[in-house]
């Protein structure tokens, strides 16, 4: 715990921090002259590892050392804290401009001699910087201590532990067992090795007997393998041994063997603490004795096993997590079991964590009077404690410096001077390790110079978005501005927009816009100044483009490629066939607009490309031809194209692979597109999934690949009527791992507890994985607070901070990494933890200015910081109680309303009530998951107001001269109701006759209209009255009724009895109609039917022809049943059959049908109505139907 001097020592760094105005370091250009002029502190750039062991066979040992610097480093070395004097021992010696050592031994000597800790200083004007603290040492390989061995005597089914005791090698020597015939011990759930060495039995059989044990040792750095001197063990069985009786179903051949519950081996005990840094690899071990064999099963108390991190090795006895993080401390419990019982034992695991970086210290460039500061922030576990040093020494023995002050892990730098010039060292350490980073200040005095060419001509397309560079660096940084034709004030707004690093965009390039733009670069150590005129050109396009052809052998063909360009650019034509330069001459001429080619032949078949270029761009165009055989093909159909052939891949690099392929026939349909898919076989494997597409005329590419992803390729080609099939795949191509590129997306913290802050993102997709074993650091600290950043490796994609307290700020952020490396860090987002119910009430609500369908209120507001939350707002319920109409029935539904206000004395305006009802209410305060307890419940009433419209209005003709309306009474009277009124005029058109208005009582719903004439047409305005005043209009219009309206609003003619009844009516008097004229011919006209067996009169001459003309007194009158007129005349008409009988011109058949035509006057001339043709004849047709 801090004591009050530590917490006011906090509180004055956090103070300081905060109020610092700090500048933001130069970034010096890499411009080589700028580098040439710079001068510049020492900086590492090359070191060996920090435990660095070497081959002592070796003849030359290499202790590395680079840095580099302006004026050039010298450099130095410490071993175990003293300075080492090179020209003093003959067989070290120091690179030329290096501080690498080289120690050689060709000429007698022990590496051993040299085994310490080396650190190497490298020194200029203006600093000194360190290497790491470099542990050199000599790698050993021990031989094993001689010992006789006894015969190791164990009764069978018994456990037994043969000890390896390897002699301790460096590094750590690999042990493994193998017999006296050098064959490896096999291994299985009872018999295996432990991560000591040694041999463990569960129980033993009495074939283990039949062989010897030897445990071996192999030192990798040296090559060599030691052996122990081999174990002899004798099984005693209770009964005879037979050989031949041994299988794996019962491997004591029916021998009675004594059974024993399960007991571990390893550990001892029933529980054990095992301590692992972060990010180095867990073991945890558990080998039980036991007869049958026990099975291991582990689990973790308190929360599953994380699947993705946890590995089961020899059998399920040993459990490895690689890359540990804080998360996977706790109590891991491993539990043996055979049919006899089960035995537990508990392993606690702690986490430690060597020192890592928050934020490692980087260089830092000002200029003269400026401010900056370093920080250098770790963590680890225990908490790594932070020590400066400057130029090498601790920084309490240097010089005081008014210009610099140091708080904790920051160093602050007020106003520099030229002479606060150094290299600083921030060693950070606890006793699991530390971590060392140099930083240098360089306090830099130049005045502006520009880097970039001078005078340059830019040429940009018309439109387009255009950057004019105008590179510059000067210390303090100069102000840029930049001045067009050299007039005006600066550039920036609008067209343009000037960047900090000197670019000037033009958003929109136009003719206008040409001119000379000068960048000028002032600071208080002088100006300068570069110009860069701008040209904007028109684009250069194809405005006429060649289309695929066919041509007959031995024909001529002919491609057209009309280009236009800017007048000031020279272009260039150029024509490639299927990708290849296009040899002109012969039977191929150019033209400025076309391409021929005279006496094609099956070579010239294939994709021509028109290129035009000028100097700042250039367009393309393409087309295909076909070599028919002959003059008159047989036309084919365009079809689909053949899958493309012969994959291959080259040019292998880290992220990228050529993939070059054969195209298939493309049946007469040129390929416009090639689409490249994917497989890999670790995340998805058989999924298919699209790359890239490339235009038809490319057959090689290259692809652009995610790290760590085993590929194969297939392409499809596309033309207008479709994909081919997918190519055979390619050859798999690996490509290597890398830290991850990708940032988690959507980051945030939130509560799901009051006491809780659950930290969620997206997690990255498989292709991002970047390598193998992705987990995410994920940091947080309570904002503003000052704290340090407390962080955990997981590889879920959620993280709980518990506890916490209620609804406070945090910053949060998050970083992938794998087993290669760490990506970059996401920005700082803000999250909360959880959200508790607000501890306080609104009070005094209350109601004023109530209206029909509002109501204003008020309320005594809360403290914001008793709503233990999030403020989302003032939250209202009410509900309507009641209506005060007699006998209205309401639903009494609760609603709500929010008010969001933080002003003392807030209010709100209630909206949407309904008039003339009993309202109820109460207000809570509510933050995103709770609302406080009540407040004072509130009653009130809302004032009378005019009515809603009326429930229904209908319109019926129950008359060709009356309209009969009715209407219902409104569902919300909204007061109480004293009548209606009916507003209606007349429509003539699109005019409105004059208005004519209705009063009615508040019980009647029904009124009768008489129209003036059966065409009248009216619209109708109806309203429900209050005391108020009219209410909501309900408009309705008569319906347009004529002659063959309906009546009542019902349709006559699509009545049943109705159609039936006309359908009657028509066929009784087409029967009459028959009837009548069957009558009417036996009658008048053809008395043979009636007369055929009586002799002829006199009278009944035979005329000459053989035919008889028959005279009746009943010719002249009319029909019976003809219809008359209205003024009882008979009417004639050329329907009328009392024309038929007239004049001697017409003839009958023996059967009575006529002979000839009939006359439609007595008047006309034979040939006139002989004209008539007499299936037309409507007496014809009677006739026949009889």
């Amino acid at each position: 715990m801090l004591g009050k001097g530590g917490h006011a020592a906090l509180t004055l760094m956090s103070l300081l921090l905060l109020l610092w105005q700090e500048v933001v370091g130069i970034e010096v250009p890499q411009d080589p002259k700028i580098q040439q002029d710079l001068k510049q502190p020492p900086t590492i750039i090359k070191q060996s590892v920090k435990d660095y062991i070497v081959d002592p066979r070796d003849n030359t040992i290499i202790i590395e050392c680079e840095a580099k610097g302006n004026p050039a480093p010298t450099f130095s070395w410490r071993k175990n804290g003293k300075f080492v004097n090179i020209g003093k021992d003959p067989r070290v010696t120091m690179r030329k401009r290096l501080g690498t050592l080289e120690i050689a031994f060709r000429n007698g000597g022990r590496p051993e001699d040299y085994e310490g800790e080396y650190q190497c200083f490298a020194a200029n004007d203006l600093g000194v910087a360190l290497s790491n603290k470099i542990l050199f040492r000599v790698s050993k390989a021990p031989l094993w201590p001689k010992e006789e061995l006894e015969p190791v005597t164990v009764i069978e089914g018994s456990t037994l532990v043969l000890p390896c005791n390897p002699p301790p090698g460096l590094p750590p020597p690999i042990i493994f067992w193998m017999d006296s015939n050098m064959t490896p011990i096999p291994q299985d759930r009872r018999v295996s090795m432990g991560l000591n060495g040694d041999l463990y039995f569960s129980n033993v059989l009495a074939q283990d007997g039949q062989k010897d044990y030897s445990c071996n040792a192999r030192f990798n750095f040296t090559h060599t393998i030691q052996q122990k001197n081999p174990f002899t063990l004798k099984v005693q069985t209770m009964e005879p041994y037979n050989q031949t009786s041994y299988n794996t179903s019962d491997p004591y051949g029916g021998r009675k063997v004594a059974e024993s519950p399960p007991t571990f081996l390893s550990p001892s005990g029933s529980e054990s603490v095992k301590m692992v840094l972060r990010d180095e690899q867990l073991l945890l071990e558990c080998i039980a004795a036991g007869l049958p064999t026990p099975t291991i099963k582990w689990f973790k108390r308190g929360g599953d096993l994380p699947a993705q991190k946890v590995k089961f090795e020899n059998y399920n006895k040993t459990l490895k997590i690689v890359h540990v993080s804080e998360e996977d401390a706790g109590e891991y419990v491993c539990r043996a079991i055979n049919h006899l019982g089960s035995v537990r034992h508990s392993i606690y695991v702690e986490v430690k964590a060597a020192p890592y970086w928050l934020d490692k210290p980087t260089n830092l460039v000002l200029a003269p009077e400026e401010n900056g500061r370093l920080v250098c922030r770790a963590n680890g576990n225990p908490k790594p404690d932070i020590q400066w040093l400057m130029n090498g020494e601790p920084i309490e023995s240097a010089q005081p410096s008014v210009n610099r002050e140091v708080l904790g892990d920051t160093i602050l730098f007020h106003k520099v001077l030229m002479e606060s010039s150094a290299v600083y060292q921030c060693n950070a350490s606890n006793q699991h390790g530390y971590l060392m980073a140099n930083a240098f200040v360089s306090v830099l005095d130049m005045p502006p110079r520009m880097l970039g060419p001078k005078n340059q001509l830019i040429k940009v397309l018309v439109n387009n978005r255009t950057f004019l560079n105008c590179p510059f660096f000067g210390s303090p940084l100069p102000v840029l501005r930049w001045f067009k034709n050299g007039q005006g004030s600066g550039l920036d707004g609008g067209q343009y927009r000037a960047y900090i690093n000197g670019t000037l965009e033009i958003k929109r390039a136009r003719k206008e816009d040409e001119g000379i733009y000068t960048c000028v670069a002032n600071s208080i150590l002088g100006k300068a100044e570069n110009q860069v005129q701008l040209e904007v050109k028109e684009p250069t396009r194809i405005i006429e483009a060649p289309t695929n052809q066919s041509a007959v052998r031995r024909s001529k063909a002919r491609f057209h490629c009309k280009v236009a360009s800017d007048p000031s650019l020279s272009t260039k034509v150029t024509w490639t066939k299927d990708g290849e330069p296009l040899y002109l001459g012969g039977r191929l001429k150019k033209d400025e607009e076309s391409l021929t080619i005279s006496s094609v032949s099956e070579d010239d078949e294939g994709m021509y490309t028109c290129t035009v270029k000028s100097e700042i761009d250039q367009d393309s165009a393409s087309a295909r031809l076909t070599v028919l055989e002959d003059a008159s093909p047989i036309p084919l159909r365009p079809d689909r194209p053949d899958p493309p052939m012969d994959l291959d891949l080259s040019d292998a690099a880290a992220r990228s692979v050529r993939l070059t392929w054969i195209p298939g026939n493309d049946h007469r349909s040129p390929v416009t597109e090639f689409l490249v898919q994917f497989e890999e076989d670790r995340w998805e494997p058989g999924r298919w999934q699209d790359l890239s597409s490339f235009p038809g005329d490319l057959n090689s590419v290259i692809l652009q690949l995610a790290p760590y992803v085993n590929y194969q390729f297939r392409v499809i080609a596309i033309n207008a009527v479709g994909r081919s099939q997918p190519s055979r795949p390619s050859p798999r191509y690996k490509t290597t791992g890398s830290p991850p590129d990708a940032i988690p997306r959507d980051l945030r913290g939130w509560g799901s507890k009051k006491d809780n802050m659950e930290i969620t993102w997206e997690p990255l997709h498989d292709l991002e994985r970047n390598g193998p074993n992705l987990q995410y650091n994920v940091w947080w600290r309570r904002k503003d607070s000052g704290d340090d950043w407390t962080n955990v490796t997981t590889f879920q994609s959620k993280y709980i901070v518990h506890p916490t307290e209620t609804y406070v700020p945090y910053e949060i952020k998050i970083q992938a990494r794998n087993d290669l490396g760490s990506g970059p860090e996401s920005n700082v987002v803000i999250g909360f933890s959880g959200e508790d119910k607000p501890k306080e009430a609104p009070t005094e609500l209350q109601i004023s200015k109530v209206g029909g369908t509002s109501a204003k209120i008020h309320w005594k507001p809360v403290d914001l910081s008793s709503v233990q939350g999030e403020f989302k707002e003032y939250r209202l319920y009410y509900s309507r109680e009641s209506s005060l109409v007699p006998g209205l029935v309401v639903s009494k539904e609760k609603k709500t309303t929010g008010f969001y206000t933080t002003v003392p004395e807030p209010s709100g305006i209630l909206k949407d009530l309904v008039p003339y009802s009993r309202y109820q209410m109460f207000m809570v305060v509510a933050n995103n998951r709770f609302e406080s307890p009540p407040s004072n419940n509130v009653i009130f009433t809302t004032e009378e107001d005019v009515p809603d419209a009326p429930r229904f209005f209908r319109i019926n003709r129950r008359s060709l001269d009356t309209l009969y309306l009715q209407w219902g009474k409104p569902l919300e009277p909204n007061g109480i109701l004293i009548g209606y009124q009916l507003i209606y005029h007349r429509v003539n058109g699109s005019r409105l006759g004059p208005q004519q208005i209705q009063t009615f009582l508040q019980n009647e719903t029904e009124f009768t209209l008489r129209l003036p004439d059966r065409s009248a047409r009216y619209k109708f305005n109806l309203s429900a009255l209050t005391k108020v005043g009219a209410g909501e209009v309900y408009a309705e219009e008569s319906p347009h009724f004529t002659n063959e309206a309906h009546i009542d609003q019902v349709d006559i003619a699509t009545q049943g009895w109705f159609i039936g009844l006309m359908c009657a009516i028509a066929l009784i008097i087409l029967i009459l109609l028959i009837v009548c004229f069957i009558k009417r011919s036996r009658g008048g006209k053809y008395p043979i039917r009636d007369k055929k067996d009586l002799p002829l009169d006199p009278v009944d001459q035979k005329d000459q022809d053989g035919s008889f003309d028959y005279h009746s007194d009943e010719d002249n009158k009319p029909l019976q049943g003809s219809q008359t007129s209205l003024d009882g005349n008979v009417k004639e008409s050329d329907d009328s059959l009392v024309d038929y009988g007239e004049g001697g011109d017409g003839q009958f058949n023996e059967d009575g049908s006529f002979i000839g035509q009939y006359t439609v006057k007595k008047d006309k001339d034979e040939t006139e109505g002989n004209e008539s043709s007499e299936a037309t004849s409507p007496v014809n047709a009677i006739y026949s139907l009889a």
